[in-house]
């Protein structure tokens, strides 16, 4: 076991570190009444928070959320967005009341989704970009000049916790779709599909639009899942309405991970073979 960053750094400075297993806890709470703190931060901590605990500071508690409030409230705001094939997301400073991530904001900074960045990427980039942000905020709070401004909550949308059976590639989708699936379930749990009985981990990919296609030359129509092209680093697989996906990276189950160039010389893959679920 390691203790997080958090708590590194915590302890390296002399700050006390507070891990509760309940937080609803008395004992907890009385340790975080005598520490008499001015302000709550928390981030990606997963858990609706009490009201015991929320009216502890004194200038109560607020949140760094990885999405633009009120749009993709909950547990997995960065995936979804991938997932979705949204161009853009962000982070929004929020009051923490009891209703999940629904309480007034105090600052917004958005971000583009470049067409090929993961999950992992856009949490690297927005953690940088809420870092400043919240920064930003709490000296607002200190110097009693920050605004306050309620949600919109007909816009509201929800982002569910990623879950395991969600890495299942479906070829009945768009290649645009499916690729939105590669990238958006990175780091975890990621995107899979079975080929001849193996499970194989599809690491990276990008759908073939039009001008792809056309340099590529003529491609047969066929049942979503069918790879349609297995030569040299083209692997390329059909999926719903004639879109192409093009493999880039796949690992099997157990293995490392190998280009698409070096799967093919390896392992007698051949045009007409189909993946499955």
């Amino acid at each position: 076991m390691q203790p997080t960053p958090t708590k590194a750094v915590g302890v390296a400075h002399g700050i006390p570190v507070l891990q509760p297993d309940r937080i609803r806890d008395e004992g907890f709470l009385r340790q975080a009444r005598a520490l008499s703190a001015d302000l709550g931060v928390v981030v990606a901590f997963g858990r609706i928070l009490p009201d015991s605990l929320i009216a502890i500071p004194r200038l109560g508690m607020i949140n760094v959320h990885a999405s633009v409030l009120p749009r993709y409230r909950g547990a997995a705001p960065i995936q979804r967005a991938v997932l979705a094939g949204d161009s853009e997301t962000g982070v929004t400073i929020m009051r923490i009341v009891a209703e999940m991530d629904a309480g007034p904001t105090f600052a917004v900074k958005t971000a583009p989704i470049p067409r090929d960045a993961t999950s992992g990427d856009m949490e690297a980039t927005l953690a940088r970009l809420g870092a400043g942000l919240l920064l930003r905020v709490v000296d607002a709070l200190d110097a009693g000049t920050a605004v306050e401004t309620p949600q919109d909550d007909s816009r509201a949308t929800y982002a569910p916790k990623i879950t395991k059976v969600e890495g299942t590639l479906d070829w009945r989708q768009t290649a645009e779709a499916v690729h939105n699936r590669v990238r958006g379930l990175q780091p975890w749990p990621l995107a899979s599909a079975t080929l001849a009985g193996h499970r194989y981990l599809v690491r990276r990919s990008t759908p073939i639009d039009l001008a792809a296609a056309a340099a590529i030359g003529d491609l047969p129509d066929a049942t979503p899942g069918t790879i349609v092209r297995a030569r040299g680093d083209e692997l390329l697989v059909a999926c719903a309405a004639g879109s192409v996906l093009r493999i880039l990276d796949i690992q099997p189950e157990g293995r490392r991970t190998m280009t698409a160039r070096e799967f093919l010389a390896g392992r007698g893959v051949r045009e007409g073979a189909r993946f499955g679920t």
